[in-house]
This record gives structure tokens, C-alpha cells and sequence, in this order.
């Protein structure tokens, strides 16, 4: 299994920085070019300067990454970022809203960089697109700003009590952004370390979100390793920082990315409507037979599918309608699946939905440009009523327990399968690997 391990994380410093909340942001994978230039406006050392950094104009190919070097030596020599004293544990409450108010417990640690299912798993395939320009930043920087969110099984509560009880008496630091709210702890009692490290070091970790992150990871302490004569085991590049959250954690919410498509020919589309009905039911529900929210309607019938069968929606195939598929009575949906993969991939509503329908049927490579994401159902919408897309094919939310089977399985959910809610922001914690 994976080590876990305290380390002495770099943190902004309230003497320089009065308001906390205007330096965090979302991680590097959500941010919009729109978004980013609001991050950098909102305050001159948001961190979005070292997790996003804009290209340099004149500056050459790869100046935005010296750049983002160059800002965190200076914020380190002018106290703006100071690491902690001791090595910490950082225990963080994260409290937003979604269908009500909720907190996500998480604990903010170093973990020890392992291969691909020796102590740590992943769920979802990656693309190659995004990794070299996180390679390069962390070359530079030779830190990480966000953490991978990963999830673990705590059988016998031990680790909970633990949490609960430093929640108890330590003061946090606290900051308030974007209507969320987060409180850290940071956890530096060598006894309290010591339990904590022995007790999540004997577990497995399933990356929920930043499998590319961690990839990088990979990549760069094969690099560090290799200009090494004796490679020491401690070193920080050994390590990376995660964002652990126990599987049963009431604030974990996973939402589902709903595909949309364009680019289908008026034959393609006759095409669909007719095999879809050799693997599905279709039942067609006018939108204004949906009261209410359209997005809440619609992930209402979804949900009615249950866990066990999928269900899926489709918006565009006709008109001002809502199409529901339910796989038709003895059809065996896997057997139009790869073979090779495990039953638990088959059981995914994505892994069908691209297999047959978008590269069977449609032809569409899902990395091309005619295919879209989004979580939100309501914008999904929009997208088809506005032309900017023909197609929307909502989803299932995924279950954790079916998430952990196909990890278990050392398989893969397709990309983009999972959006866990809300992402872990940038800025809390630096790691820093020198």
C-alpha cells in the first residue's frame, strides 16, 4: 500500500494577504480563459499566477512557466507564502451548496508515489493532450498548488474520531469564496501524525479526480530518480499531494458529465433513431410535459432506472422532447461491448453510450471536437436550443460503489465519466518538492 506522510506545506500568511478567499481557485482542468482572467484580476497574488499561468506575449514558447518560477520565489523572499514550522497533517472542511448545504471532509497529506494499482487505483482513462504542459510548470516550479482528490475506506471509524476530535480544539484558518467555505487544521502533533500515517498507509486510495495530475507525478520522479546516483527513498519528488475523503463522507457528491454531439449527418441521425430501438425502449416525454426544474424533471426520471439498470436521456433526437431509453427485456446490452473489459466497465451507462452510440453508430472519435461535457442539464439544453450542438445524451450518476468495482477490476471508466462536486481548490496548501 501507499505511504502517507505530514510534510511542512507552504501557506499564504493573513500578515500580507488579508482576505484568504481572493487567492484560492479551481484547479487548472476547469478553468475557462473567461475564468482565468477573472482570477488574475480578482487579486494580485490569486494562485492562479503559479497553477495557471498566461502564456507571455514575446516572452517565448514557454516563458509562462519561468514566469509562474519566478512568482513563487518572490512571494517565498516576501513572506506572502511562508512553510509551516513543523510537518503537518492539514484537515480541511469544505462547505458549499448542493441540494442544501454540505461539508466534505478531507485531509490534505503526502503520498507516496507508487505505480498504477500497487496502493493506488485508478478509475477513468486519461488523455495525453494536458500532461505535458503540467510536466513542464512542475519542472519549473518544482511544486504542486491543488490536490489530487483521492477516496479510502475507513472500516473502523478510527480515523473519523480522530478528525473530529482536532476539529475540537484546534483553531482552524478559515476562508470564505464564492459562497463555499473552508476550514483548515493544521495537524501537527507528532503522536496524532504517527496514528494517522499508520492507520491510512495500510489502505488502498482510488484516485477520484486528478488522474493526470498524478501521472505527472509519475513522470517527473522517473525524471529525478534518473539523474540520481543513490535515490533516496524521502525525497519529497517520491511523493504528492492528495486530498484523502472516506468513501462514505456525506458532502462526497459525484456528478455525471452528459455528452454533447455535433457534426451528425442527416443520414447518421436516421441511422441512430433506428438501431437504438434494437437495444432500447424510447419513450418520448414533451418538455413541457416537465414541471418545474428542467434539470431536477429530468434527473428525477433518470434516477427511476434505479442502480441497476441504465437509463439513458437524449435531447435534440426529437424535438421540443425528451427521449428515454431503458435497455429492452432480454437484450444483453454487453455483449455489444469490448469483450475484453471487465463487467463492472459494462455496467457503466458512459462506457455503453461511447462504445455503440457515438462510435459504432455515429463514428465520432470521442477526442474530437464534435463532442462536448457538461454537468448541467439545464445548459445542455441551451447548447441544442442555441445550434451550437445536435445531440445531448444525459447520463446516470455514477455510483461510488461502481466506481471502486471498476478500479478493483484494474479496469477504466471511459473520460470524463465522473465530476466529483466541488473540486478541491488550488491554494490551500502548497507542496513544495524541493
Amino acid at each position: 500500500m501507499a505511504q502517507v506522510c505530514s510534510f511542512r506545506g507552504i501557506r499564504y500568511r493573513k500578515e500580507k494577504v488579508s482576505n484568504l478567499g481572493a487567492v484560492i481557485c479551481p484547479p487548472y482542468d476547469v478553468i475557462t480563459p473567461e475564468e482565468q482572467r477573472f482570477y488574475y484580476r480578482k487579486s494580485d497574488y490569486n494562485i492562479i499566477r503559479l497553477e495557471l499561468p498566461t502564456r507571455q506575449s514575446g516572452g517565448g514558447a514557454e516563458a509562462e512557466y519561468s514566469s509562474a518560477a519566478r512568482t513563487l520565489k518572490t512571494w517565498l523572499a516576501e513572506g506572502v507564502l511562508q512553510a509551516d514550522d513543523l510537518p503537518a497533517f492539514y484537515l480541511h472542511d469544505h462547505y458549499f451548496t448542493y441540494q442544501g448545504r454540505r461539508r466534505r471532509r478531507e485531509l490534505i497529506a503526502r503520498v507516496k508515489l507508487v505505480p498504477w494499482g500497487e496502493g493506488v487505483y485508478p478509475h477513468e482513462e486519461t488523455s495525453s493532450k494536458v500532461k505535458q504542459d503540467r510536466l513542464k510548470l512542475l519542472r519549473a516550479c518544482q511544486a504542486t498548488f491543488s490536490p489530487i482528490l483521492a477516496l479510502y475506506q475507513d472500516r473502523g471509524g478510527e480515523i473519523a474520531g480522530i478528525f473530529s476530535s482536532v476539529s475540537q480544539y484546534n483553531p482552524p484558518m478559515e476562508l470564505v469564496d464564492s459562497g463555499e467555505r473552508h476550514l483548515t487544521w493544521a495537524i501537527t502533533e507528532p503522536d496524532i501524525i504517527h496514528r494517522i500515517s499508520e492507520l491510512l498507509s495500510d489502505l488502498p486510495f482510488y484516485v477520484a479526480d486528478g488522474h493526470h495530475r498524478y501521472e505527472i507525478g509519475l513522470a517527473y520522479q522517473r525524471e529525478r530518480m534518473g539523474r540520481l546516483s543513490s535515490p533516496i527513498e524521502k525525497e519529497a519528488f517520491n511523493y504528492i499531494m492528495m486530498s484523502l475523503v472516506e468513501f462514505s463522507d456525506p458532502g462526497l457528491v459525484v456528478l455525471p458529465l452528459h455528452r454533447l454531439v455535433r457534426g451528425i449527418s442527416l443520414d447518421a441521425r436516421a441511422k441512430l433513431k433506428q438501431q437504438l430501438r434494437d437495444f432500447f425502449t424510447a419513450e418520448t416525454i414533451p418538455l413541457s410535459n416537465i414541471t418545474g426544474d428542467l434539470a431536477e424533471g429530468v434527473c428525477d426520471r433518470l434516477k427511476r432506472g434505479g442502480k441497476e439498470e441504465m437509463v439513458l436521456g437524449v435531447l435534440g433526437l426529437e424535438g421540443e422532447s425528451l427521449v428515454m431509453l431503458t435497455p429492452r427485456p432480454g437484450v444483453p446490452l454487453d455483449k455489444a461491448m469490448p469483450q475484453a473489459r471487465s463487467q463492472a466497465y459494462k455496467k457503466v451507462g458512459v462506457s455503453f453510450l461511447n462504445h455503440l452510440i457515438l462510435k459504432q453508430i455515429l463514428g465520432i472519435s470521442v477526442n474530437k471536437d464534435a463532442l462536448g461535457y457538461t454537468s448541467d442539464i439545464n445548459e445542455a439544453y441551451r447548447e441544442i436550443a442555441e445550434g451550437h450542438y445536435q445531440l445531448a445524451f444525459l447520463v446516470q450518476s455514477p455510483e461510488l460503489g461502481l466506481v471502486k468495482a471498476v478500479a478493483d477490476a484494474g479496469d477504466r471508466m471511459p473520460r470524463k465519466s465522473t465530476y466529483f462536486y466541488p473540486k478541491v481548490p488550488a491554494g490551500l496548501v502548497i507542496n513544495p518538492l524541493w
